[in-house]
């Protein structure tokens, strides 16, 4: 059974879906200088507005987008939820153990936020999953919608990921990693600084191939298949050997019936990070050929973490429809061998994968087809 995307809903420091590709495309960065606590210094960050966003807004802004686009209306009854978060709602929880926020809204406030918020404004009755896997979380929760339909349990799944992780933990937190950029976010740059953290995600209808042409729906692309796998080797470090990588994307291979040749374009994961990037790159090379385009847009659309591989996945489908490579953004300095696209390429796409490597050694690698 094959499952297609009908809808997708996206919201990042660059606007919407459309605005958001338009602006992409044209190599715009959303990364400014804010300084959105008083007790921090200003810093590089991807902001949706002026103020750090909620998440449960942007959790009901993507998905009437998604649902708007792929032309359904509400109640999707026995629609699947799967929708994500690697943060939830933090923000909240920061809030209240300064005495801030109204503690009696504290159940709406639990990891699964998101997931129950989606299946209450569809109006959902059907399976509700709410995945937690770090920056691999966009794409573990596409992965699962995905399986949703091809084992017959859904013919319609809602599935992704939002992050609004812009709070004064994770930004120190990952300043005391020493994970942070001063300037900008520069991915496979030669003179790269660290990730900056960005605002937004993704979501998407799935639907069964023969219910979406039945309803004779646009289709964005096809999801082909997934790996996911874990290193089992540090908290925060990649495996040096990419060994849990490399069987991530031969996973992925096999179960979408492709060969490595069949690959037209690599959305990266890329962080902009020295040990994220070197690695990828290495996985990149070892993988697949030295010609396949290859781009990161966080250096457009800063670091969304666990929304991350939502919004990669969104670019992926767009760039099936567009026949456009997005670009590279923030490439100023090349230092790897990889056919990295540092201006948007039109070009023939067929098929695509998407990157995403998270925390605790987590892999996700998705395949896209026209």
């Amino acid at each position: 059974m094959n499952v297609a995307v009908t809808g997708i809903g996206l919201v990042s420091a660059l606007g919407t879906l459309m605005p958001t590709w338009e602006r992409l495309i044209e190599g715009c960065s959303g990364i400014q200088f804010y300084q959105p606590f008083s007790s921090l210094k200003p810093r590089p960050i991807a902001l949706i507005g002026k103020y750090p966003a909620e998440i449960l807004s942007l959790t009901r802004q993507v998905v009437l987008d998604a649902v708007n686009d792929a032309g359904l209306k509400f109640p999707l009854i026995d629609c699947g939820v799967v929708v994500g978060s690697s943060r939830g709602n933090q923000a909240q929880w920061e809030q209240f153990t300064t005495g801030q926020g109204e503690l009696s809204n504290w159940l709406r406030t639990l990891p699964n936020g998101s997931a129950i918020e989606t299946a209450r404004l569809i109006q959902s009755q059907g399976i509700v999953l709410a995945p937690m896997a770090a920056c691999a979380t966009g794409l573990w929760a596409i992965a699962r919608g995905a399986e949703l339909i091809w084992s017959g349990q859904c013919e319609r799944v809602i599935c992704g990921a939002i992050e609004a992780p812009i709070t004064p933990l994770t930004l120190i937190g990952f300043e005391r990693m020493g994970a942070l950029a001063k300037d900008g976010a520069f991915p496979f740059d030669g003179d790269r600084q660290g990730l900056v953290l960005g605002e937004g995600g993704a979501v998407f209808v799935l639907e069964s191939e023969e219910l979406a042409r039945r309803r004779k729906a646009e289709i964005y692309g096809r999801v082909l298949g997934f790996g996911l796998t874990a290193d089992g080797y540090h908290v925060s470090a990649p495996e040096p050997e990419s060994r849990a990588a490399i069987a991530a994307v031969n996973q992925c291979l096999e179960r979408s019936r492709l060969r490595v040749e069949d690959i037209d374009y690599i959305h990266a994961h890329g962080t902009a990070t020295q040990l994220n990037d070197r690695n990828e790159a290495n996985l990149i090379q070892h993988c697949f050929s030295d010609s396949v385009w290859v781009s990161s847009t966080k250096g457009a659309t800063g670091h969304t973490l666990g929304g991350s591989g939502a919004l990669g996945a969104a670019f992926c489908l767009m760039a099936l429809k567009h026949q456009i490579v997005p670009p590279n953004v923030g490439m100023r300095n090349r230092k790897f061998g990889i056919a990295i696209a540092q201006s948007a390429q039109s070009t023939k796409l067929e098929n695509v994968l998407c990157f995403s490597f998270g925390f605790g050694g987590q892999n996700a690698i998705v395949a896209f087809g026209q």
